[in-house]
């Protein structure tokens, strides 16, 4: 099968109770076994559940994947990634990197006794710049919210050299777009709450590995943390991921269309995507992935007014997150990543003029013309 076809024909209906043609939600908590020496393979729901492994079953297929675990939310699945090492453990991070993700490291690692560093560009990262004490090497390729890409089997080769762990973030691109198990890497977390659910109305994670230990030791801590999906909101994976490629499709032709429109508007002075920074980042990108999605940042110019401009617009709401139908636009300097301190965020690039935009289904036409009269209304 296509992949297209996989995500929307991944579960057959003749496995479902009654040949149902979607699965059903089971919402026991507990389930009744044979005898004491005949368990089953379902008993409690924190520990397993038939909607949730539904789900996980499909996106497996999707991923291309040997274990697929569904959790609460997108950090609970970093939560579980970073809950692999131990004191004294050093993680890599790149410096600019979805903000809950800082976070965590700045301020729960020193409580794990884990210590983190965040790297510029892994693209220029030698294997002689690794100390001994670093375990592991967290990616979000495109990043957040510069769309910084990373070549991840030039990662992958110098981090398995050396004993390194590859974990890497692919919410902005999902497997529709990248395959990560496929380039090396160890470890992949989702934010299922973005594409992968696709209409703001589920929060959810996912942790995907083909090593059968790392699997193990991810399982143990999701049953031990209680951090596993609900079996509704796993229903309402399924439901949303039926959909991923012709959502996905149609916000990535509505993204190249903006970032065309953008780049000739003089109220815009830079606009970011995956690929855009280098050549090498858009080589990079073209050779690990099919499409640069459809998320994408910009830079107002000063003679616009900022606020002024997304209080103007009409189609386009401002808040956080991404990777609904809907069209929205943040402030990752005040919104996503208010957690940086701001002179990282000077560092970065992370300006009070930078907006990040998500783009959604609706029509690209007037997407535009939305974006145009809130231009227009901004200028000083």
């Amino acid at each position: 099968m296509k992949l297209d076809t996989l995500i929307v024909k991944g579960i057959n209906a003749k496995d479902n109770p009654y040949q149902s043609v979607v699965p059903p939600i089971f919402l026991a908590t507990s389930f009744v076994q044979n005898g004491l020496d005949d368990f089953q393979k379902y008993g409690y729901s924190r520990g397993a559940n038939p909607t949730r492994n539904a789900f996980e079953e499909l996106f497996a297929k999707i991923e291309g994947s040997r274990y697929c675990l569904a959790t609460a939310s997108g950090m609970a699945a970093t939560t579980l990634a970073f809950s692999l090492f131990k004191t004294g453990d050093k993680i890599l991070l790149n410096n600019n990197t979805y903000g809950g993700t800082y976070r965590y490291a700045d301020t729960i690692f020193k409580n794990q006794g884990l210590k983190y560093e965040l790297v510029d560009d892994f693209n220029t990262l030698n294997e002689d710049e690794i100390s001994s004490d670093v375990k592991a090497i967290f990616i979000e390729t495109p990043s957040n919210p510069l769309l910084r890409v990373t070549d991840i089997k030039r990662i992958v080769n110098i981090a398995h050299k050396k004993g390194i762990m590859v974990i890497a973030d692919n919410t902005f691109l999902t497997p529709y777009y990248q395959h990560l198990l496929e380039l090396g890497v160890d470890v992949v977390v989702y934010s299922a709450t973005k594409y992968i659910g696709g209409h703001a109305d589920v929060i959810a994670g996912i942790v995907t590995t083909n090593s059968d230990e790392l699997a193990a030791k991810l399982d143990l801590l999701r049953n031990s943390f209680g951090s596993m999906l609900s079996p509704t909101d796993s229903y309402y994976l399924i439901k949303g991921l039926k959909t991923l490629s012709v959502r996905f499709d149609r916000q990535t032709q509505n993204t190249h269309k903006i970032i065309e429109f953008l780049s000739k508007e003089e109220a815009v002075s830079t606009v970011h995507y995956a690929g855009s920074y280098s050549k090498f980042e858009k080589d990079a990108q073209e050779g690990q992935a099919t499409g640069i999605g459809a998320l994408i940042s910009f830079e107002i110019d000063p003679k616009y007014d900022c606020n002024k401009f997304v209080k103007s617009l009409r189609i386009f709401d401002l808040a956080v997150s991404l990777g609904g139908v809907e069209s929205l636009v943040c402030h990752p300097a005040s919104m996503t990543h208010d957690s940086y301190p701001k002179e990282l965020q000077e560092k970065i690039g992370i300006k009070q003029n930078l907006l990040r935009m998500a783009v959604g289904v609706e029509n690209s036409d007037d997407l535009i013309a939305d974006l145009k009269q809130a231009f227009t209304k901004a200028k000083i």
